[in-house]
């Protein structure tokens, strides 16, 4: 375990938490106007453990196989989480957006499991790079527009509209993210489908 892994820890341990507070702060003791307020301290700690570390494990020469793993996993974990918490009110946005998120993730995570077994490393893309600050941007909107909503200047409806197609957006780019990693990385997914054929 290193620092890094530790701040990659960070996202995987605010993930239960950020959803338990969304869901029951009245049981912690948080106001529906103080709500938002915890609610991007927490995404904007998460957010800060992300951009750290990876920046940390290169700096102090602490890059390991478990961190190669550990952070991916992290990311989609706690993004997943809180687009998943958003499904409930007030938010409200459409579940069926969340499995954009979910799908994406889980046939990249699947590819770059597989390929590592085989000694295949498939190489990261600027897009999946945006894809992470496409989809944090969308979160803190999200809890930026729960403050007026907390205040009652904003309806629900008009907070679950604007908050749908937000969260939509990220989700294409996302979509179109995984399309562009598949195939700026599909030579080597075609020699692992040459490789499976010829174990056959």
């Amino acid at each position: 375990m290193t620092i890094a892994n530790y701040l990659t820890f960070t996202r995987i341990f605010i993930s239960p938490i950020f959803l338990l507070l969304y869901l029951e702060h009245d049981w912690f003791g948080i106001s529906q106007v103080m709500l938002p307020y915890v609610l991007l301290f927490l995404l904007g700690v998460s957010e800060l453990s992300d951009a750290f570390d990876g920046y940390i494990a290169r700096k102090m020469n602490q890059v390991t196989d478990l961190g190669k793993i550990l952070d991916p996993m992290a990311d989609s974990i706690y993004r997943i989480s809180v687009f998943l918490t958003f499904t409930q009110p007030p938010v409200n946005i459409p579940l069926l957006i969340i499995f954009v998120f979910l799908y994406r993730d889980s046939v990249i995570s699947t590819l770059r499991t597989i390929c590592a077994m085989r000694d295949f490393t498939l190489a990261a893309r600027m897009s999946g790079k945006i894809k992470a600050v496409v989809q944090a941007i969308a979160a803190f909107l999200v809890l930026i527009l729960m403050i007026p909503h907390s205040l009652g200047y904003l309806s629900q409806e008009s907070l679950q509209y604007i908050s749908t197609w937000i969260v939509g957006v990220a989700a294409l780019y996302s979509f179109l993210s995984g399309i562009d990693y598949i195939y700026a990385n599909k030579h080597y997914i075609a020699k692992l489908l040459v490789q499976d054929r010829g174990n056959e």
